[in-house]
């Protein structure tokens, strides 16, 4: 039997599962994944944690989170300069459930989501899970929003939930914060809207964290996760920040416990340690401009990034491309954005054997001219 002969919902017949290649080669850079495992003091300190939490397996977690919400206010408000407390902070099990439990709360049947594509592939893909429908908004041709066009699809449209990816994965590309506000107000002028910042990749951005735009607009959301920037993409934690409201709502609709006793436990160790993890970010943002600088030198169109990726191309057949640099062992990411690659920014030796594959395949790929 095949998917299509089981009652699925309507709305997921033709759809395919979100997901990554992982291929066996020598150098993987597809998932933007921080390349650099974590410290041994903090692995004796997850022990130490996990230990702690062990003891207690035999009882529920903490379903509030408590502390984890304490030390998650603690880092945004020492990040971005922009004072955040418990009560506005909430975590769950990586940020794609944050975005699940914010449609489940705001979206729905007879509801609606509106992005601007390419864009984060799980903002549509949750919508649609959520039975909410998902509206497609445009982009400039360097993938910057396009306010004018942004303004007319938002009052033809009328959303309840507005998605704004910075940096945008997978082009990179910030939002600047006159571009947030002006979303934000053409979004209230039609109705109540909530608008979500999606800032996954926001430690590597050169831009400081909208989170401070919150401040009086009660439907401005802020997600982020602690798979990026704090190299735990296997601990499975996000969360949001966001009117007190806010964080009351989402709690209609998470499942009880959702947060295990070891994922608190795992979150609160590498809190402890967030300069150390945000030293590796530093990095990773020299790496991702050497990128950036590499593959223009090459004669390659590159999209600015504030992110931990680069987007590249432009190419007659991207697929191809992709997989000439495959055969030389590399593994970067076709996303399916017509004429372009992505690429994670990887360790200094992993980037070098890249871009040297690049070299190798590039002459042969057609590409366009900038």
């Amino acid at each position: 039997m095949r998917i299509d002969d089981l009652p699925v919902r309507d709305e997921l017949r033709g759809k395919s599962p979100y997901g990554a290649p992982q291929l066996d080669v020598p150098v993987l850079l597809n998932t933007n994944e921080n390349p650099y495992p974590l410290p041994e003091p903090l692995v004796r300190r997850i022990a130490e944690r996990v230990a702690e939490a062990a003891r207690n397996l035999n009882r529920y977690p903490d379903r509030d989170a408590v502390e984890l919400r304490d030390g998650l206010a603690g880092y945004l408000t020492r990040a971005t300069g922009h004072t955040v407390g418990r009560a506005n902070v909430w975590a769950a099990n990586g940020s794609n459930e944050i975005l699940q439990q914010l449609l489940q709360t705001f979206g729905g049947p007879g509801r609606s989501a509106l992005g601007f594509a390419p864009t984060y592939q799980m903002h549509d893909l949750i919508a649609r899970g959520t039975g909410t429908a998902w509206i497609s908004g445009p982009r400039n041709d360097d993938f910057t929003i396009d306010l004018d066009a942004a303004r007319a699809v938002i009052a033809a449209e009328r959303p309840d939930v507005l998605f704004v990816c910075s940096p945008n994965n997978p082009t990179g590309t910030a939002v600047d914060r006159d571009t947030v506000l002006a979303l934000y107000q053409a979004a209230q002028a039609v109705k109540p809207t909530v608008v979500i910042i999606d800032e996954a990749y926001g430690e590597f951005s050169h831009q400081p964290s909208l989170l401070p735009l919150t401040e009086g607009r009660p439907l401005l959301v802020v997600t982020r996760t602690m798979s990026k920037a704090f190299g735990a993409a296997g601990l499975r934690l996000g969360y949001l920040a966001a009117d007190p409201a806010v964080v009351d709502a989402v709690q209609l609709v998470r499942l009880p416990y959702h947060l295990s006793s070891v994922t608190q436990a795992t979150a609160l160790a590498a809190l402890e340690f967030t300069d150390t993890l945000l030293g590796y970010v530093d990095i990773l943002k020299a790496e991702r401009d050497r990128l950036v600088t590499e593959l223009r030198a090459m004669g390659l169109r590159v999209t600015d990034s504030d992110a931990n990726f680069v987007q590249f191309g432009h190419f007659d057949d991207a697929h191809a491309v992709w997989q000439s640099i495959l055969d030389h062992g590399v593994l970067v990411r076709d996303n399916g954005v017509p004429g372009w690659l992505r690429v994670t920014a990887g360790t200094p030796a992993e980037n070098d054997a890249f871009l040297d594959a690049v070299r190798s395949v590039v002459k042969d790929a057609g590409t366009k001219e900038l």
